[in-house]
């Protein structure tokens, strides 16, 4: 690190813990919204508790690519923000040293931060979904071994019918069994046991063994009388139900990794509905790591406060401007999808005028004296507050909570 200038190696400072700061929060907050539905999504379909973290594990890459854009802007917007609000970015500036050559560190981390988001939306993300939905498929038709649900009827084989009163052992030892099993004779067999546990059969994978100790079984048969069977120990085969196959990736556009896109959607023998959400999807993935390369002169633009003002509105503006914009690119990519819009201008359009904001606030902020981009909106938010204020102190109503409260 000795070759980088140590202005470099300062900046570089400010903005890395912030930024993985704010990476992490994002995530975070992410996967605990998604990880509350897939316990409720999991429980239903009566399945082991290890799938929801394989479920989330698969997330990750969606996640980590909304996340990434967000870390580098604020990283870079509160590390500025602290340099303005101590005086060390005017101390800097009087040196001689330009907001250009102050970016030098930020750019070097989006430079980086585009080519991971770039491999992450281009590759992992459709792979990881196409994972996430096969463990969805699983998880539904049965094949990641849903449990026995205690005391409730389980259906097993269209022909069996299972409650058990409790269960120990994780499993192994089950206690309280009824089962009712009827075939294709007509014969009926009722079957109480005081504890069983379940064995696989190594010859016959799709067939279980159900080991009853201590019960009797009622055997009907059409025409006949009733028989009752006791018994010590008794193996009732189970045949499980046959699993259907999952469908290979490629299924939903945003399973294809960019070169596919690219194959698909220029493809003149493949369908126009095709055609078209697989070019909607590659110019929504491109928009979206180009974008990365404006986030700091936008950190840069909004983190310096006018003179004598310690707002954090720019924090907020930025916020809103990226998620606002995030928004636009996903609705441009729905309507490009339906064949409604050219991808180019329902993309690239709104990238344009984003940009081009940026560009001029950025300016503004470097080559115009006295320019910030924030401090009309600080001084409008200024107004709304006295307004505000003063509505609060005339208005009969406020004045009469007021007195209510304050007798409270």
């Amino acid at each position: 690190m000795k070759f980088i200038p140590a202005i470099d190696r300062y900046i570089f400072r400010l903005v890395l813990m912030p930024m993985l700061a704010v990476f992490l929060i994002a995530a975070m907050l992410l996967m605990l919204d998604k990880m509350l539905k897939l316990f409720d999504f999991v429980a239903s379909m009566g399945g082991p508790v290890s799938v929801v973290f394989r479920m989330l594990a698969n997330m990750l890459p969606e996640y980590a690519s909304l996340a990434i854009p967000l870390g580098l802007l604020l990283g870079t917007l509160l590390a500025f923000r602290k340099l303005a609000t101590s005086s060390e970015l005017d101390t800097m500036r009087a040196v001689g040293l330009s907001y250009t050559r102050l970016l030098r560190m930020p750019y070097a981390f989006a430079i980086a931060l585009a080519v991971l988001n770039f491999g992450i939306v281009g590759y992992f993300q459709p792979l990881s979904r196409y994972y996430y939905e096969q463990l969805t498929f699983e998880l539904q038709s049965g094949a990641l071994g849903a449990s026995i649900k205690v005391g409730e009827f389980t259906t097993l084989a269209d022909r069996m019918a299972l409650r058990i009163e409790q269960s120990r052992e994780d499993g192994r030892q089950l206690l309280g069994i009824f089962a009712r099993v009827a075939d294709k004779q007509g014969q009926v067999l009722s079957v109480s046991a005081r504890e069983g546990r379940f064995l696989a059969l190594k010859e016959n994978p799709d067939t279980v063994v159900l080991r009853l100790s201590d019960g009797q079984i009622i055997q009907e048969m059409p025409g006949q009388m009733p028989r009752v069977l006791s018994f010590s120990r008794h193996d009732l085969p189970i045949d499980l139900p046959s699993v259907e196959a999952f469908r290979k990736r490629g299924g939903k556009e945003r399973e294809y990794i960019l070169p596919e896109l690219l194959r698909i959607g220029w493809n003149s023998q493949v369908s126009q509905s095709l055609r078209n959400s697989t070019q909607a999807s590659f110019n929504y993935r491109m928009v979206e790591v180009v974008m990365m390369l404006m986030m700091p002169l936008l950190a840069v633009a909004l983190a310096v406060p006018p003179k004598r003002s310690s707002s954090p509105l720019g924090v907020f503006v930025a916020i809103v401007m990226v998620v606002a914009y995030h928004k636009v690119n996903e609705y441009g990519q729905s309507v490009a999808a339906l064949g409604r819009m050219d991808p180019l201008l329902a993309l690239w359009g709104p990238f344009l005028a984003f940009a081009g904001i940026i560009g001029w606030m950025y300016w503004r902020l470097a080559y115009v004296p006295g320019g910030q981009p924030i401090a009309g909106l600080e001084r409008f938010a200024g107004n709304v507050g006295k307004w505000l204020k003063r509505f609060w102190r005339r208005h009969p109503g406020a004045r009469k909570l007021a007195g209510l409260r304050d007798a409270a």
